[in-house]
């Protein structure tokens, strides 16, 4: 049972293969309440060691537990885009793809890796919007997207509010919290505003007009008065 892949600083290239992950299946099984592998029944520990990078720091494991699993692609020259197969991988804990020169957008699919505890993507050539969904991962303690070329507003969650600059710089066109970098409107803004209803605008628009002639009209009478006025006093001052 295949737990932990570490290829890393290497000087692999080209594509990753649909089917080496195919090959992964005990990462692509969930787990039990006790936190085991479901359909396989193994001792809590293996006995190798092995160094392994875990959110950013090299740690050496002594004894291997059989719950964690690992895949480490950092530090080669892999390119291509990141395979929505990944996201299968549903018991995976740590996945780190960094320092590579993988392109496209961040697949949705790695949404669904509910026990990742650890995302490292940074130092690729990715682009487009980080995926909302990746806010749904609510194991995820480390991230790191930096440095690539990501664009677009950073989902907004609890999760993702424990985050730090440093897991998003160097990505031009990303915005939003926690970079200092807001955000323009956004063009469905005025979409978002109530609408006042027809009938309301018509009785507004009939209000109004009714004041305006009512005005008007108290204006024409003060004008004629002031004038018959004056030739009235005339008429007076003549007779006499």
């Amino acid at each position: 049972m295949i737990q932990i892949i570490d290829i890393a600083s290497n000087n692999f290239s080209g594509n990753v293969k649909p089917q080496w992950f195919k090959r992964f299946k005990s990462m692509m099984e969930k787990m039990n309440n006790t936190g085991q592998i479901l359909g396989h029944s193994a001792s809590k520990y293996y006995q190798d060691t092995v160094a392994i990078t875990v959110k950013g720091r090299d740690i050496t494991f002594e004894r291997i537990l059989t719950t964690l699993t690992s895949v480490d692609f950092s530090n080669n020259k892999l390119n291509g885009t990141i395979l929505d197969l990944v996201g299968n991988l549903v018991s995976l804990h740590i996945l780190n793809m960094s320092h590579n020169a993988f392109t496209g957008n961040i697949p949705t699919q790695l949404g669904k890796m509910s026990q990742l505890e650890s995302l490292d993507l940074s130092w690729n050539h990715l682009s487009g919007e980080i995926p909302q969904e990746l806010a749904n991962l609510t194991f995820l303690e480390t991230l790191d997207l930096s440095n690539n070329n990501l664009e677009g507003r950073i989902p907004q969650s609890r999760q993702f509010g424990m985050f730090e600059n440093s897991s998003f710089e160097g990505n031009i066109g990303l915005c939003g919290a926690p970079l200092s970098r807001q955000c323009a409107s956004s063009p469905q803004s005025n979409e978002l505003k109530p609408k006042m209803p027809q009938d309301h605008v018509d009785i507004t628009l009939f209000m109004f007009v009714g004041l305006g002639f009512g005005l008007g009209f108290a204006v024409a009478i003060l004008v004629i008065q002031v004038p018959l006025g004056k030739f009235y006093r005339t008429i007076s001052i003549l007779q006499s």
